[in-house]
């Protein structure tokens, strides 16, 4: 399984704007896909949205938001979990 991190940083006026858009535009892009498992979205108190997605093999990206939300382009990681 492959986890990727998305995390943008919305405009201060923007929290509420990006992740309805996460929501409502960008998750549902790819939640058919059969590689996708599961996503969560959470945000912070410092503007931030992050987006954890949980994929098979294969993570597909979020879609560019609107500048007008971000403060600065989203970044994203992928992590493979530890055996331990």
């Amino acid at each position: 399984m492959i986890v990727r991190m998305w995390e943008a940083r919305a405009e201060p006026y923007g929290v509420a704007d990006l992740i309805t858009w996460v929501c409502d535009t960008a998750l549902p892009e790819f939640e058919h896909d059969p590689l996708h498992v599961a996503s969560e979205v959470f945000s912070s108190t410092d503007h931030r949205v992050v987006v954890i997605s949980k994929w098979r093999s294969s993570p597909r990206g979020l879609p560019e938001p609107p500048a007008r939300l971000v403060a600065r382009p989203p970044h994203s990681w992928d992590f493979t979990q530890v055996d331990r």
